[in-house]
C-alpha cells in the first residue's frame, strides 16, 4: 500500500492522558477514537485544549494492538487519537474513496494477538483494488458506495414509512411526561407479575434433530439473534405477539410477533397491553430478573416469573400503563429522530 500512502501519512496515537472524559457529546468535545471496536472506534469525548496537529477530520483509523487489531473505521467528524491507533490520512480522495479502501484493508489478516500492523508493514501488504487502463479507478469507487449508501436509505425510508416511525416532534404531553420522569416526579409501585398478568407459561423441549424446517421463531435463552435459534414448522404450542420470554439466565425480551419456545423460556403474558406499555412492561421485567442470579446452575423458570415484583408507574396504586405508553412513544421520537435528520439531508 506503499503507493497510496506516503510514509508521513501514517500518523499514530500517543498514550495521552486527557483532561476531560466525557461519555456523550456536546457543542465544545471532540471524540477520542481508540482501538475499541463499539462506536466506530470512538472511545469518549474531550473538552482538553487541543493544537491543530492533533486533530484530524474524514479520515480512515486502524487498531493496532489487542484482540481486534486491524479494524478500520472511517472517521467522519473531528477527531483524536488516543493509544493503539493509527491514522491513516488520504486528503487527495473523497469520503467514498476512503470508505471503500478501508474496507478493503479490513480484510487484511490482521487480528488477535499477532501480527500487529506497523507503518513498514502496512507499506508492504498489497490489497485488490478495482482498475481502468491499468490505473486504480477511484471513480468506480466512488460510484460504487454512492449506490450502496443509495440502497441502504432507500431501504431505511421504506421501512420506517411502513412501521409509522417518520414523526419525531415530541408533543406536550409526551414533552411533560419525560420532564416527570427525569426530575423523578412519578409515582411508583411495586407489582407481582402473577397478580398483573396470571400464572406465566413454560416452553416445551424441541431437541435439534426433531425441528422441521418452517416459519415460526423458536425461541431458545441467549443473546444472540433475540434468542430465535431456528425457523420450524413442528407443531408446537405459539404463543402470541405482544407478549414478554424471561430466558433462563432471567433475560427479558418483549416479542412483536407469534413464536414457539422451548423449556427454557418463560412467557409473560402480557398481550392484552398495549404496545407500549407492554414494551415497558419488559424493560421492567428485565431489571428485576436479570441481576445475575440465575445462570447454568439456577436457571429462571415460570415460577420464577410468577413470583418476581417490578416497579412500574402508578396512579392510585394500579400501574398507570397509558403513562408508560406516554413515555415509551417519546423514548421512540428521541432515538429515531437522528435518523429522520439524516434522511432527510441524504435522501436522493
Amino acid at each position: 500500500m506503499g503507493d497510496l500512502f506516503e510514509t508521513n501519512n501514517w500518523v499514530y496515537g500517543k498514550n495521552k492522558q486527557y483532561c476531560t472524559i466525557l461519555k456523550e457529546p456536546n457543542d465544545k468535545s471532540i471524540a477520542v477514537v481508540s482501538g475499541i471496536t463499539e462506536n466506530n472506534g470512538i472511545n469518549y469525548y474531550t473538552e482538553d485544549k487541543l493544537s491543530k496537529e492533533e486533530i484530524f477530520e474524514s479520515e480512515l483509523t486502524i487498531s493496532t494492538r489487542g484482540e481486534y487489531s486491524g479494524t478500520v473505521f472511517f472517521q467522519k467528524e473531528k477527531f483524536v487519537l488516543a493509544n493503539n491507533i493509527l491514522v491513516m490520512k488520504m486528503p487527495n480522495l473523497t469520503k467514498n474513496q476512503k470508505q471503500f479502501i478501508g474496507s478493503i484493508i479490513n480484510s487484511l489478516a490482521y487480528g488477535g494477538y499477532s501480527g500487529y500492523p506497523k507503518k513498514n508493514t502496512l507499506n508492504k501488504d498489497k490489497i485488490q483494488l478495482p482498475t481502468k487502463n491499468k490505473k486504480i479507478d477511484y471513480d468506480f469507487m466512488e460510484n460504487f458506495i454512492a449506490e450502496i449508501e443509495e440502497e441502504r436509505i432507500a431501504k431505511l425510508e421504506a421501512y420506517l414509512l411502513a412501521s409509522g416511525l417518520k414523526e419525531y416532534t415530541l408533543t406536550e404531553e409526551e414533552e411533560q411526561v419525560l420532564d416527570d420522569f427525569e426530575n423523578g416526579k412519578l409515582a411508583w409501585n411495586e407489582f407481582n407479575l402473577e397478580k398483573l398478568f396470571g400464572k406465566s407459561t413454560r416452553g416445551k423441549r424441541l431437541k435439534s434433530d426433531d425441528r422441521s424446517s418452517g416459519t415460526l421463531p423458536f425461541v431458545t435463552a441467549g443473546e444472540n439473534n433475540e434468542g430465535i435459534s431456528a425457523f420450524v414448522g413442528n407443531s408446537i404450542t405459539i404463543f402470541p405477539k405482544n407478549t414478554t420470554t424471561i430466558d433462563m439466565f432471567g433475560s427479558a425480551k418483549y416479542r412483536n410477533y407469534d413464536y414457539g419456545g422451548d423449556d427454557h423460556i418463560a412467557v409473560v403474558h402480557t398481550q392484552d397491553l398495549p404496545k407500549f406499555a407492554s414494551i415497558f412492561v419488559t424493560s421492567a421485567i428485565h431489571k428485576s430478573s436479570y441481576t445475575g442470579k440465575f445462570n447454568y446452575g439456577r436457571n429462571f423458570y415460570a415460577k420464577d416469573a410468577d413470583e418476581l415484583n417490578i416497579s412500574l408507574p402508578s396512579k392510585n396504586k394500579t400501574p398507570n400503563y397509558k403513562l408508560m405508553e406516554t413515555l415509551i412513544s417519546a423514548t421512540q421520537k428521541l432515538v429515531i429522530k437522528d435518523v429522520i435528520l439524516y434522511l432527510n439531508k441524504n435522501s436522493y
